[in-house]
C-alpha cells in the first residue's frame, strides 16, 4: 500500500508542473485583486516559462510600463509583435511605449496600424492622441532636433555663461545664434531668461510671446513665461499658464524635467514631485538642479524621508550645497504649516517699502525652508539698497559670524537674541503671531537708531510680548508672561516702561 501510494504522489508531482499558461492566469486572479507586486512576480515567471507567447509577453510588459521600466517592456513587446504582427493590443502598445521614450516616428507609425488593424478597437481614442501628440514636431516638445552639433555647443556655451552668472556675455552669443539661426528656439528661451534675470522683464517675455507666437505651444517657453508670472505677482496669467501646463502629459525625460522643476519653482510641489519623481524612477541621473528640486518637492508635499536621501545624492555631486537643505535648522518632523514657510509672505515682506518690515522678511529668511529659493532670485534679495540693519540681519539669516566691535552692533545682536527667544516661545509663526513681530521689528528700528541698548534679551523678548498681548485681549498679566519666561514681575514692567517710548505713537 505504501508503495502504491508513493507512486500515485509522484505522478501528481509530474503532472502539476506549473507552465506560463498557470502563472499567467495566477497573474491576472492578482491583478484583479491589485496585488501588483505578486502580478509582477506571476508574469516575469510565466513569461520565463513560456516566451513565445505574445499575449505573456504583452501582459509583462503593461506591468513593466505601470513601474515605468519602458526599455524593458519594448523589448517584451517587440518579441511579441514578432511573435504575432497582426494582434492589435501589441501593436497599440507598442505605439503608447515607443511614446513615452521620445521614439516618436515608431509611436506615430504603430498608432496608425493600430487603428488600420482595428478602427473600433477599445484603444481607438488612445491612438489618435498619440499620433495627434508625436505630429507636433513643430512644437517644443520637440524642438531644435534638426540642428547641427556645433550649434548646439554653442548654446550649451551660453547657458553655462548664464549658470555662472555671466548674463551680458550669454545676451551677446545668444543674439548672434538667433540671428544666424532664426528658428533655433531653444536659443530664444535662454535669451529670454538671460534678459529676465538682469531686470529686462519686458524684453524677457516679448521673447518668449515671439517664441509662442512662431512655435505654437512650445513648452519651455510656456514654462519660462509662468515663471516670469509668478515673479512679478500677475496672478491672473499666472493661473491661466498652469492651468495650461497641469494638463500637458509629456512622454520624453527632457519636458518632464522642465515641467517639474517649472512647478516645483511655483510652489505647486505635488505637481512637480509627480513628473521629477517619474524621472527618478526611470533611472534619470540628472545635474544638481534635478536634485535640488527633486528633494524640495518631496519635502514640500509631504515626502520627508524621500526628500532626504534625493539630498543626499545632491551632495555627492555638488558638496557646496551641504546646509543648504530646505530643512536646515528645523528638527525632523517639524510643521510646515507656520508663515515662517510661507514664500510669499516672507517675499512680500522682503520688497516692503517699510525698512521694518524688510528687516522682518529677512529674520524669517534664517528660518524658511524657502531659503536657498529667495536668495537666488535676482531681485528678493537686494543687498545694494539694504541700510546696515537690514545688512546684518541677512548676515544673521545667512549664518554668518562677526565681531561686534561697535556700540551699535553689539546692541543689534542682543535685539537679534530677543528676537531669537521670542521666535522660540512663537513658533510656529500664526498670522496672528506675525503682528508681534512686526511691532518687534519697529522697536528694534527704532530702538537702534535711537541708541539703545537692548540689554537682558530675555527680558525684552518678555516684555514685546506682553505688550502686544494686552493691547489685543483683557485678562493678559504680567505674573503669566513672566513665568512663561522665567524672569520676575518686576522685571517685565521696567523693560516694557524702556521699550514703550520707542512705539510710534508716543512720537512727539
Amino acid at each position: 500500500m505504501k508503495k502504491k501510494h508513493k507512486q500515485h504522489v509522484n505522478e501528481n508531482i509530474v503532472s502539476f508542473i506549473p507552465t506560463g499558461e498557470y502563472y499567467y492566469q495566477k497573474a491576472l486572479v492578482a491583478l484583479n485583486r491589485e496585488h501588483f507586486e505578486k502580478a509582477h512576480k506571476y508574469l516575469r515567471r510565466a513569461a520565463e516559462l513560456s516566451p513565445d507567447d505574445p499575449l505573456i509577453l504583452m501582459q509583462y510588459a503593461i506591468v513593466e510600463m505601470e513601474v515605468e521600466k519602458y526599455d524593458h517592456a519594448l523589448e517584451l513587446l517587440q518579441s511579441a509583435h514578432s511573435l504575432d504582427p497582426n494582434e492589435t493590443e501589441v501593436v497599440f502598445f507598442l505605439a503608447e511605449v515607443n511614446a513615452h521614450l521620445g521614439f516618436l516616428s515608431d509611436a506615430r507609425k504603430f498608432a496608425k496600424k493600430y487603428i488600420e488593424l482595428d478602427m473600433t478597437g477599445a484603444y481607438v481614442e488612445e491612438a489618435m492622441e498619440i499620433i495627434d501628440f508625436s505630429e507636433q514636431e513643430d512644437w517644443p516638445l520637440f524642438e531644435d532636433d534638426n540642428f547641427g552639433s556645433e550649434i548646439l555647443i554653442i548654446q550649451e556655451k551660453a547657458r553655462r555663461m548664464m549658470e555662472q552668472g555671466n548674463f551680458e556675455q550669454a545676451i551677446e552669443v545668444l543674439e548672434n545664434l538667433i540671428e544666424e539661426n532664426p528658428d533655433f528656439w531653444a536659443a530664444y528661451n535662454n535669451l529670454a531668461l538671460a534678459y529676465f534675470y538682469i531686470g529686462e522683464v519686458d524684453q524677457a517675455k516679448a521673447l518668449l510671446h515671439k517664441v509662442l507666437e512662431e512655435n505654437t505651444g512650445n513648452l519651455h517657453a510656456l514654462c519660462n513665461l509662468a515663471v516670469v508670472h509668478y515673479y512679478e505677482k500677475n496672478e491672473q496669467e499666472l493661473s491661466y499658464l498652469l492651468n495650461l501646463l497641469v494638463k500637458i502629459q509629456p512622454y520624453m525625460l527632457e519636458h518632464r524635467y522642465k515641467l517639474g522643476a517649472t512647478f516645483a519653482l511655483v510652489g505647486k510641489y505635488e505637481e512637480a514631485y509627480k513628473w521629477l519623481r517619474s524621472l527618478q524612477k526611470r533611472g534619470y541621473e540628472g545635474d544638481p538642479g534635478f536634485y535640488f528640486w527633486l528633494s524640495h518637492s518631496a519635502y514640500f508635499s509631504g515626502h520627508e524621508n524621500e526628500a532626504r536621501n534625493y539630498w543626499k545624492q545632491l551632495i555627492q555631486i555638488d558638496p557646496e550645497k551641504e546646509g543648504l537643505e530646505p530643512w536646515a535648522g528645523q528638527k525632523e518632523g517639524d510643521s510646515l504649516d507656520g508663515m515662517e514657510h510661507n514664500r510669499d509672505f516672507i517675499v512680500e515682506k522682503l520688497e516692503n517699502a517699510y525698512r521694518s518690515e524688510r528687516m522682518f522678511g529677512l529674520f524669517l529668511l534664517g528660518k524658511t525652508a524657502h531659503k536657498q529659493e529667495i536668495i537666488a532670485h535676482p531681485e528678493w534679495v537686494n543687498v545694494e539698497t539694504y541700510s546696515t540693519m537690514e545688512k546684518w540681519l541677512l548676515a544673521h539669516a545667512l549664518g554668518h559670524e562677526f565681531e561686534a566691535s561697535k556700540l551699535a552692533e553689539r546692541s543689534f545682536l542682543r535685539a537679534v537674541e530677543a528676537t531669537e527667544v521670542l521666535y522660540r516661545k512663537n513658533h510656529p509663526l500664526t498670522i496672528d503671531g506675525s503682528f508681534l513681530f512686526q511691532m518687534w521689528f519697529v522697536l528694534i528700528e527704532r530702538g537702534i537708531d535711537k541708541g539703545y541698548a537692548f540689554k537682558n534679551p530675555k527680558a525684552l523678548a518678555a516684555a514685546a510680548d506682553y505688550m502686544f498681548q494686552s493691547s489685543r485681549s483683557q485678562g493678559v498679566t504680567k505674573k503669566a508672561l513672566a513665568e512663561r519666561y522665567e524672569i520676575t514681575t518686576p522685571t517685565i514692567t521696567k523693560y516694557v516702561n524702556e521699550l514703550i517710548q520707542f512705539l510710534p505713537l508716543f512720537d512727539a
